[in-house]
């Protein structure tokens, strides 16, 4: 069964593209079927390839960004994915409030497949912590393969 998901933050230049290579990465290691995508609840990136900081520290840890360009999540979007992750609270907010009417796809915080105490990815843009964003990215994602392995999601 292929499985379809997407990841949200807010530009699509940071977290979500982060999540979205390490997940393709690991999750294609683990052999499993999944179609990964990340978007933006912004469109203020639109086009543009993840931020330099962000690709150099994937880059660091065998990870390839340089093929995703940002986009930004629409409506659309609930019908085409199986799961919808997003980075932090307020992703989770704006995912909520164009939500079709009617519609069940899961949302779900990132972090709640991983063993940190945080429940946000925070934003590295402005203050930087590129390194540790990858940590969580790299923990929550082992935990949502050994959910999907699991045949929990």
């Amino acid at each position: 069964m292929t499985h379809r998901i997407l990841f949200v933050c807010l530009g699509n230049i940071c977290r979500s593209p982060s999540a979205h290579g390490v997940f393709e990465t690991l999750a294609a290691r683990e052999g499993l079927d999944v179609v990964v995508e990340s978007a933006g609840t912004g469109g203020w990136h639109i086009g543009d390839p993840p931020d330099r900081r962000a690709t150099a520290e994937a880059a660091a840890r065998g990870y390839d960004l340089s093929h995703l360009r940002a986009q930004q999540v629409t409506a659309r979007d609930f019908g085409r994915f199986d799961l919808i992750i997003g980075m932090d609270h307020a992703n989770i907010a704006a995912l909520e409030r164009m939500r079709p009417m009617g519609d069940d796809t899961p949302v779900d915080l990132f972090l709640s497949y991983g063993t940190s105490t945080r429940t946000e990815v925070p934003d590295p843009y402005y203050e930087g912590g590129f390194d540790m964003v990858l940590d969580l990215i790299e923990d929550a994602s082992a935990g949502l393969i050994t959910r999907l392995k699991a045949g929990q999601i």
